[in-house]
């Protein structure tokens, strides 16, 4: 016998599927919805839907966007010369957030992570390759997380881009091993930028 009727367990499993909601976050929030009027709970939908219907990624830079290309790759003020390369969309925001950074970026969309059996392939790389091949880039910022996934990857990378005579760097540790971008204050995201080193 179910604890809740059907509808409130369907959404209660919806929200289990979110990341870092359990059993008891997703019985909150299915409650919440419950107690909201009817116009509210629609916005959200409606929310939900639009984001789905018109986010994509960019067809450069793999970030995250409702116009193509994006907004960073469309800005003549931006350094054409460097590319930071990140793991995820939501990583660039750390980085804008320091103000200081003010090059182009590559989104890989994940990291080498050969149990879970992610290899090159699935990763955007050739993007990348294909970017760093036309000459105009003179430095790759590697800032993927200090973790073993992300400095497999970053060592990967170096290895690639290194044989084409760019400069490649890789984001200073005040960022703690293991850690994530998301949650380092934006001092910390900063002083790694600054103290970024050959790789």
């Amino acid at each position: 016998m179910r604890d809740y009727a059907a509808p409130l367990e369907t959404l209660i499993e919806e929200f289990k599927k979110l990341p870092g909601i359990g059993s008891k976050s997703a019985q909150r929030l299915a409650f919440h919805i419950i107690r909201t009027s009817r116009n509210e709970a629609e916005k959200l939908a409606q929310a939900i839907l639009q984001l789905k219907e018109a986010i994509h990624y960019c067809s450069i830079c793999n970030n995250i966007t409702d116009v193509d290309p994006c907004r960073y790759c469309t800005d003549p003020s931006r350094d054409r010369s460097m590319i930071c390369v990140l793991e995820e969309p939501h990583n660039l925001i750390s980085i804008e957030k320091t103000r200081e950074y003010h090059g182009l970026y590559h989104v890989l969309l994940g990291v080498l992570s050969p149990l879970q059996g992610i290899g090159p392939d699935q990763l955007k790389i050739k993007g990348l390759m294909d970017r760093v091949k036309t000459g105009e880039v003179k430095e790759i910022i590697l800032a993927t997380n200090p973790n073993v996934e992300g400095e497999a990857t970053a060592l990967y990378l170096s290895k690639l881009i290194k044989p084409l005579e760019i400069r490649v760097t890789r984001i200073a540790m005040g960022v703690p091993v293991g850690g994530d971008l998301d949650y380092a204050d934006d001092v910390t995201v900063s002083k790694a930028l600054e103290g970024r080193r050959d790789f």
